[in-house]
């Protein structure tokens, strides 16, 4: 399985008068009315209930307001390509992300944007909330077609140990749209590419069905030695992890169109496309962990 960089946003070291423009014309569409859009109600698919012991809830979003709430998501705005020639045109405005029937949307859409020929949305946590060890679950029901790339993932906040990927990346859920029934679970570490390493990948299918049918339960238990990952709270995947994955790191929800992995979108590939998020829970451990001693990642588990 090819995976390719991400760039972060403390990678980006110039910004264009059109990518200036561009972000105060969409940060101002936040405040607007939303769009009416094609959505869907959260009811269905895989509901947990709440994890057992010794997991505590200590950050959420429900998405139950009126509109994205900026006290903790970024929306990114910018046509870098996500370091992996994505095609798409990052945007704030409401016709790529907003809330309905207590959901979050994210909408990649086929249209000439500046300098893209797509457009979608990146959210994330950074500076706002970000956390070192826990439990991380995402709702989420992922759109399908070639090109399409949904994920749920996670960086370093600081960057301690240098730009990516020198200090990690935790991929809690990817699929990709021409692949709707496989999730994908991954750790990167190591230098840049093409000298990049993973530490460990997993995978899972459903055994009815895709990703874009129903709601599932994504998610991640990081600790100081293991991280693992689970679909609909069965496990399918073991990493055992030490550094560089010992820093705190923040969230991330976006819907990538293109690039070497998911592909370029075809003809038939459907727009607008969606990606529904029902919520976003963190959990902490009520027993402190120790750290064990200094090494990188090793793969574990399947």
């Amino acid at each position: 399985m090819a995976i390719f960089s991400r760039e972060t946003p403390a990678r980006m070291i110039s910004v264009s008068r059109a990518s200036i423009a561009a972000f105060l014309l969409c940060w101002m569409g936040l405040s607007g009315a939303l769009p009416r859009l094609p959505s869907s109600p959260p009811t269905d698919g895989y509901a947990p209930s709440a994890p057992a012991q010794p997991w505590k809830l200590v950050w959420q979003d429900e998405f139950d307001g009126p509109r994205i709430d900026t006290t903790k998501w970024t929306p990114e705005v910018n046509d870098r390509g996500g370091g992996n020639e994505e095609l798409q045109y990052y945007t704030a405005r409401p016709e790529n992300a907003y809330l309905k029937n207590s959901t979050l949307v994210i909408v990649a859409q086929r249209e000439k944007y500046l300098t893209k020929a797509f457009t979608s949305a990146r959210l994330n946590t950074r500076h706002k909330a970000d956390w070192q060890y826990g439990r991380f679950e995402v709702r989420a029901k992922m759109p399908k077609g070639w090109g399409l790339w949904p994920a749920i993932w996670m960086l370093p906040t600081d960057d301690r140990y240098g730009p990516w990927p020198a200090g990690g990346e935790i991929d809690i859920a990817e699929v990709l749209g021409r692949e709707p029934s496989e999730v994908h679970g991954v750790v990167h570490f190591g230098s840049e590419t093409p000298r990049h390493r993973r530490s460990s990948a997993g995978t899972t299918q459903l055994k009815k069905g895709d990703f874009s049918g129903k709601f599932h339960v994504f998610s991640v238990e990081w600790e100081a030695r293991e991280i693992r990952w689970y679909l609909d709270n069965q496990l399918y995947h073991t990493a055992r992890v030490i550094r560089p994955l010992d820093e705190r790191y923040h969230l991330l929800l976006n819907l990538a169109v293109g690039s070497n992995w998911p592909g370029t979108p075809k003809a038939n590939t459907p727009f607008p496309a969606y990606f529904y998020v029902d919520y976003v829970r963190v959990f902490a451990r009520t027993e402190t962990e120790t750290p064990s001693e200094d090494g990188h990642p090793t793969q574990s588990g399947n």
